[in-house]
């Protein structure tokens, strides 16, 4: 069943989907009518009473939300941030929190898990046009409505070798998370978080990987979950994986679930500096994982696995580099990945020339 963030967007976006996607007009309104569903749901756990309290608290909230990503000078964003946790953090306090949306925090992400047994709030906080920060923390739904919050540490700066371990809440590697996709192997779930990191002033960076929750409850950061098995040139399992990319190319890296795959372009550089990711732009093509006996193995040509007629990698919404919907960008996108697959087949009609 779609999350309350998901929920959120088609509300938004009911509009521009319907142009670009006529042909799944009906799997829309359905999802629309899910959303609501859910909404509805979680909104019958609050009263009326603690509707109004949440509501008044957030409207306190979003402007100093708003203030840790637009204020101008670096010590009042600081502030901002400071203030934003230690309100977050009273209002969560209140019984049955996790039922309330807070959507008017438009600088926050927040993402329940499909099964709705947690959500996720993360955001961004700028130091400098070198230095960004990711914060974040992970509410627990709980039986009887109390607080169970889980502060996630970034450690981005200290880690050489991202990818290549596995993770506490107090070594987090730190990204805006816009996804989770939750599946499960041998009876245990497995929730893949893909995510944007701003990264530096002249890339930019796309996370994924794979949260579980150990015996105690408490969440562990990747593992042996992305495998290269199936590659020509094989290489060890990966803790996480990410893209690196120019600041201003459109990349998709995203789960589509018709295919039931996380779709990716594949990334070349533009002025053949191969050492350079900021270099890195799109090239017309797809790689992508596909989730196989408890692990995400690599795709490296997506259009080679067993592609059924009409399917393409589509991006879901897109975000600009605070976390929100940016509706110009969705449109472009989605042209470009409809010009992007006309011209693959086309190469596929010729032959591959």
């Amino acid at each position: 069943m779609p999350s309350v963030n998901n929920c959120n967007f088609v509300h938004k976006q009911v509009n521009i989907m319907a142009q670009l996607l006529k042909k799944n007009s009906i799997r829309l309104l359905l999802a629309f009518f899910l959303c609501a569903l859910m909404h509805s749901s979680f909104a019958q756990r609050l009263s009326s009473a603690q509707k109004k309290e949440f509501a008044k608290r957030e409207d306190s909230i979003k402007n100093v939300a708003y203030n840790i990503v637009f204020a101008e000078e670096t010590e009042d964003r600081f502030r901002a941030d400071s203030f934003f946790v230690r309100m977050l953090v009273r209002s969560l306090k209140i019984k049955n929190s996790f039922y309330y949306p807070f959507d008017s925090l438009i600088t926050i992400s927040k993402l329940y898990a499909p099964d709705s047994s947690f959500r996720i709030f993360t955001w961004q906080l700028k130091k400098d046009a070198y230095t960004y920060f990711q914060h974040g923390a992970i509410q627990m739904r709980t039986d009887d409505g109390s607080l169970k919050l889980i502060p996630l540490h970034d450690a981005s700066q200290f880690s050489t070798h991202p990818e290549d371990s596995v993770r506490t809440p107090n070594n987090w590697i730190g990204a805006i998370y816009y996804r989770i996709v939750m599946k499960a192997f041998n009876g245990k779930k497995y929730y893949t978080l893909l995510g944007f990191d701003d990264y530096s002033v002249s890339s930019s960076k796309k996370w994924m990987e794979v949260l579980t929750f150990n015996s105690a409850g408490e969440p562990v950061f990747g593992g042996p979950y992305i495998s290269f098995r199936d590659d020509t040139a094989r290489r060890p399992s990966q803790a996480r994986y990410f893209i690196e990319f120019k600041k201003e190319a459109g990349t998709t890296f995203n789960y589509n679930p018709e295919m039931d795959m996380i779709i990716y372009d594949d990334l070349i550089s533009e002025s053949d500096e191969p050492n350079h990711k900021d270099t890195y732009v799109p090239d017309g093509d797809f790689q992508g994982f596909k989730w196989q006996d408890g692990q995400w193995v690599h795709v490296p040509k997506v259009f080679n696995y067993k592609l059924k007629d009409g399917e393409y990698p589509k991006d879901s919404p897109l975000r600009d580099d605070n976390g929100n919907l940016d509706e110009n960008k969705l449109i472009q996108q989605s042209q470009k990945n409809q010009q992007k697959t006309d011209s693959l087949r086309t190469k596929k009609k010729d032959g591959g020339n």
